[in-house]
């Protein structure tokens, strides 16, 4: 199931994609006024069920026509920040590290163990919005395609046997990021949290969807080229190791995000960098779950 959240009467909605991409099934009904997919996400199997009835009892009036309509965020208000995991692939890893821009190096490129900061849920926009690259004061704006796991089961000191069964779902996230800021402040959060910094969509797969999620190729391009390219199972911790380790200190709640990190080839492993200016176009696709595309401003 292919789960969106679309703007209706000025305000986020629920809502199922079908039809090849081309038709929304309203979900508004599905949960309290004003309430959004994390309401169908918290309510679990029933919430799924619900929504799956709402397909076989929709009308032509439940039925929204995808061009007559805006995709926004799938989790357009995350309830708390954003769970990030930084160099999470080992190339990445290794051009980070080598970059000049890893104000947390070490003697080793790959970190012993994972490296996790968050991002605030100010930072969401979805697909097609602009991002504000000139708002970073030093010039130095980097993307970063990744695959962001939905938990929908939450829980506190998660096995790793037991992870994927509190997955609810996949997405795309571009973890944009003003690079000097990361390196001046020595510690990620500044220069990961600008306004608008964080495009994700443009829909959440449910996991049954998907599959083997580590067979999943991670791509970006920057004005139509690639400069993006691996398959999740690349990942130096995967999912479940994060799960893990993240329920291990706090609990995780449903609707919960983790960004699991980015692959080699961001705009700070090239010499010179290529940093995004006004008008470029970003182009993030992920096996199954779509492309989300953003330009900057």
């Amino acid at each position: 199931m292919r789960f969106v959240s679309f703007e209706k009467k000025g305000k986020p909605a629920p809502g199922l994609l079908l039809d090849g991409e081309k038709k929304i099934v309203d979900l508004s009904h599905c949960v309290p006024e004003g309430g959004s997919l994390l309401d169908i996400i918290g309510n679990g199997p029933d919430g799924v069920a619900r929504a799956i009835q709402a397909i076989d009892n929709a009308g032509e009036r439940d039925h929204v026509s995808l061009s007559k309509t805006k995709l926004l965020a799938p989790i357009a208000a995350p309830r708390r920040n954003i769970i990030c995991v930084g160099k999470n692939y080992y190339e990445h890893a290794k051009e980070f590290h080598d970059s000049g821009f890893d104000a947390s190096a070490g003697k080793d490129a790959i970190p012993e163990f994972p490296i996790i900061f968050t991002k605030a849920s100010t930072t969401v926009v979805g697909p097609g919005d602009p991002v504000p690259a000139s708002a970073d004061p030093t010039n130095s704006v980097d993307y970063e395609a990744e695959l962001a796991v939905v938990i929908g089961k939450g829980g506190k000191n998660i096995a790793k046997d037991k992870a994927y069964d509190h997955v609810f779902g996949y997405m795309i996230v571009n973890d944009v990021t003003s690079r000097n800021l990361q390196a001046q402040h020595k510690q990620w959060f500044l220069g990961k949290n600008l306004d608008g910094f964080c495009p994700m969509g443009p829909y959440l797969v449910t996991a049954d969807e998907v599959g083997d999620v580590t067979k999943l190729q991670v791509t970006a391009k920057i004005n139509g080229e690639l400069r993006q390219n691996a398959v999740v199972k690349d990942l130096i911790f995967d999912i479940p190791t994060l799960i893990e380790c993240i329920s291990g200190v706090m609990t995780l709640l449903p609707g919960d995000i983790i960004a699991t990190g980015t692959p080699a080839g961001v705009g700070i492993g090239f010499t010179p960098p290529k940093f995004l200016k006004a008008g470029d176009k970003m182009e993030i696709e992920i096996t199954g779950l779509g492309v989300l595309e953003n330009t900057c401003v």
